[in-house]
């Protein structure tokens, strides 16, 4: 939900709606809730939930921070290095996804190269181009998302496979 909004910001569709909307959900939900998610997948021993939700989790936090006056104030390239420690994580963890499932890894990928994209189109005085892509990318990240846990929902509530992920692990 949360990369949902800040993506269609992102995308240029709307703009100020969209940063407004994912900054309402980035605390609680995008940060809080998946904080607190990753922290369940630890006691399931699963390191990969784990690590995954939790780490994301604090980058939403982190970034309603970063756009909340934080708490030191940072020049032109300060979302950019925010990005780009985001999409050297996320790249390892793209390569840690290949062995969940089709669904979770189409999400890593897709998410690594919007954060590539985000991270060129805020460095320095901006790259409308490339953040517009990323926004696109973004949502696509969000649709994947979506799907993988819907899934993750609904195969578990019906005790079967009704939406497929392909294992791949």
């Amino acid at each position: 939900m949360t990369t949902f909004c800040l993506s269609t910001a992102n995308a240029n569709l709307w703009k100020g709606a969209g940063v407004a909307a994912a900054l309402a959900l980035a605390l609680i939900y995008g940060g809080t809730a998946q904080f607190a998610a990753g922290m369940w997948e630890f006691a399931r021993k699963n390191t990969f939930g784990a690590l995954a939700f939790t780490s994301y989790g604090a980058f939403w936090i982190g970034l309603w921070l970063l756009f909340h006056g934080g708490p030191v104030a940072g020049g032109t390239d300060t979302v950019g290095i925010y990005l780009l420690a985001w999409t050297i994580f996320t790249l390892y963890m793209t390569v840690a996804a290949l062995r969940t499932s089709t669904a979770v890894l189409l999400v890593f990928v897709v998410l690594s190269l919007t954060f590539i994209f985000l991270t060129i189109g805020n460095w320095g005085a901006g790259h409308t181009d490339m953040v517009r892509i990323g926004g696109w990318l973004g949502i696509v990240t969000a649709v994947l998302a979506w799907y993988a846990s819907a899934a993750g929902v609904i195969n578990e509530t019906h005790k079967r496979v009704v939406l497929p992920v392909g294992p791949r692990g």
